[in-house]
């Protein structure tokens, strides 16, 4: 027995210190990992008024957060829809224009494999005079059944997430689960697995769709960062190179420029 206790305290010697977690009062973004908080090392959202197409998704989203940012109620959002359509960029931008009125809001990103720590972030971030996003990019659950956890969470469990936090989830699936025509036909009563696949999108009190970007506005964004950024286009180059790519986006569209400012031997 003491030779097992002298090997279980020299185990725990040799492991490596649990790492400290960031003060949650000092950045305005955060990573979730290994249970602390983590300073993100760079957050450089884009300026809000460079994000064209998505002007109603733009106003209900930072209504809701500054809402939250002042204290006040504010609703858990799922933006869903197009990949590529500004989803990620659009939380990012708004976050960081109540940051820059003056608003006491961070970000926390949290992978999607860790919802299980969820209970353990609320707990960290609970007592903390400042508001936070918790912010899910590109969530999205192959069942039902895996997405009970966050439902939970959300609304109606006995850890859901504290005054001073709001979830925030991007997902191309407008109900974060797969929707089968067969789902129907296998259950006893029907409409019960239609309620299951859409409760969970449901417990989000603001829901913002983004759609394909059609041609002129593919061109508008475009135009909109090179002359932030005081470079020349040609429209056809731009629609080039987004045929070669299959598809116009925002995200599209922001890797045109890149290469713009690549071509002109210039720093973004």
């Amino acid at each position: 027995m003491d030779d097992l206790a002298r090997i279980a305290a020299a185990l725990e010697r040799l492991a490596p210190a649990p790492p400290a977690g960031a003060d949650p009062l000092a950045h305005p973004a955060y990573v979730w990992r290994q249970n602390v908080l983590v300073a993100a090392r760079a957050f450089a959202p884009l300026s809000l008024d460079l994000l064209h197409g998505v002007e109603a998704q733009k106003d209900a989203l930072l209504t809701n957060l500054e809402r939250l940012a002042a204290g006040h109620a504010a609703q858990d959002v799922l933006l869903w829809g197009a990949r590529g359509t500004g989803k990620s960029a659009l939380v990012k931008s708004v976050v960081g224009a109540v940051q820059g009125a003056g608003g006491a809001l961070a970000i926390v990103e949290v992978a999607a494999d860790r919802l299980d720590s969820l209970p353990q972030l609320f707990d960290a971030i609970a007592g903390v005079p400042r508001a936070f996003v918790l912010f899910l990019d590109d969530l999205g659950f192959d069942a039902a059944a895996d997405a009970r956890t966050l439902r939970s969470l959300l609304e109606g469990g006995a850890e859901a997430r504290p005054a001073n936090a709001r979830l925030v989830v991007t997902s191309n699936r407008r109900h974060l689960i797969p929707r089968d025509i067969h789902e129907q036909e296998s259950a006893i009563n029907p409409r019960d697995a239609v309620d299951d696949h859409l409760a969970l999108a449901d417990r989000f009190g603001l829901s913002l769709g983004f759609h394909v970007v059609d041609q002129p506005l593919y061109l508008e964004i475009v135009r909109g960062y090179a002359e932030r950024y005081d470079l020349p286009f040609e429209p056809q180059d731009a629609l080039l190179w987004a045929t070669k790519r299959g598809s116009r986006s925002g995200r599209v569209a922001w890797q045109y420029v890149v290469d713009l400012a690549g071509r002109a031997g210039k720093a973004l």
